[in-house]
């Protein structure tokens, strides 16, 4: 029964935190042994399988250090440990949930998100930002009303507990997209994306095509081993508007859409390009390519902002021309070579010569 009174109490709203999506409302007293929930429903609006552990951010016995920073409350999952919750959605729309974690341990670490229909599995031993830990975006398709959306730990280590580190947990409906006046590209400006975190934010890492069939980043496509990263005007710089695009991965990374075009027609692809003023530094260059045709821009970044603006000229070979953009090069943070970073891209615009 505790089942379907949580259904029926979970209303989405189109971006928000899932209910108690930050962990904020802990257990009673009466459930827990040190930090271990007892109990398959005693984490408020959420159900939980196998060793789910309530932590505090700071020192923890053993010598461990969590970093909370989106909050004070986390729950972090041991053995084969799991935590759910049913989610009220809109049969046949795209959602992208947004969901921070962390490794806890030395061991090798991973999470799986499976929802119906879809499933995800993350290795997170490798974490791209070393200021607390990274924010994944996964996009579904709602296939009833309502979901039942999971994040488990698939790993066993030795130590039980050992596993990772779930601090704030968001979705957001994704709304169709529609061409704006002046370009032949969606979503060119990057201003619809995945929900963001407002009080802390080491920007939104979004998933590879192979991973993420429907993109948490509406018209474009993350065609490369390794994901790029959605970052916001709030804790970055970008070249306009609200968001934009850093390409953290080097050449692992691409970024691409497939646009509309006449066959032997020219036309002008143009993009900002700059640093994220997140201390990224050196020699920084972003290949795009439109047709046949390519454009390599370089600058140098001290890590404190500023943009630029780059024009290709391509002729189109059909009716269906992809356009694409990577870094050949990989970057670190000057002062901590474990936080990777690389060149933002912003504005992308493709409109025909007259």
């Amino acid at each position: 029964m505790a089942r379907y009174k949580n259904r029926e109490k979970n209303l989405l709203i189109t971006s928000s935190l899932l209910e108690n999506g930050n962990f904020e409302e802990g257990p009673k007293v009466s459930n827990l042994k040190k930090r271990q929930i007892i109990g398959k429903y005693s984490l408020p609006k959420w159900k939980i399988h196998g060793i789910v552990e309530y932590v505090s951010s700071g020192r923890q016995p053993g010598g461990f250090y969590f970093a909370i920073p989106r909050g004070a409350q986390a729950a972090r999952l041991g053995n084969e440990a799991s935590i759910s919750q049913y989610v009220k959605v809109k049969p046949g729309a795209i959602y992208s949930l947004t969901f921070a974690v962390t490794r806890t341990c030395a061991q090798d670490e991973k999470l799986r998100v499976p929802v119906p229909g879809f499933s995800t599995e993350l290795p997170i031993q490798t974490l791209l930002s070393s200021d607390g830990g990274d924010t994944y975006a996964w996009a579904v398709k709602a296939t009833s009303d309502v979901v039942k959306v999971t994040f488990h730990n698939p790993g066993i280590q030795e130590d039980p507990t050992c596993g990772p580190l779930l601090d704030a947990i968001a979705i957001k409906e994704m709304l169709p997209l529609r061409y704006t006046k002046g370009t032949l590209v969606k979503n060119g400006d990057f201003e619809t994306g995945p929900h963001v975190f407002k009080n802390f934010s080491t920007g939104v890492l979004l998933l590879p095509k192979r991973t993420d069939i429907y993109s948490s980043l509406p018209g474009w496509i993350v065609e490369s081993l390794k994901p790029v990263k959605y970052i916001d005007s709030k804790h970055f710089s970008v070249p306009q508007g609200l968001a934009a695009i850093e390409l953290v991965g080097g050449r692992e990374t691409a970024i691409a859409q497939i646009i509309r075009t006449v066959p032997n027609k020219f036309y002008f692809l143009s993009f900002a390009f700059g640093d994220a003023r997140n201390g990224c530094h050196g020699s920084m260059t972003i290949e795009a390519f439109g047709a046949r045709k390519t454009i390599k821009v370089s600058f140098t970044s001290t890590g404190i902002g500023g943009s630029k603006t780059a024009i290709l000229k391509f002729q189109a070979l059909s009716n269906r021309t992809r356009i694409t953009f990577y870094s050949p090069n990989y970057h670190t943070k000057l002062h901590d070579y474990g936080h990777i970073c690389g060149p933002v891209l912003d504005d992308v615009k493709v409109f025909p010569i007259k």
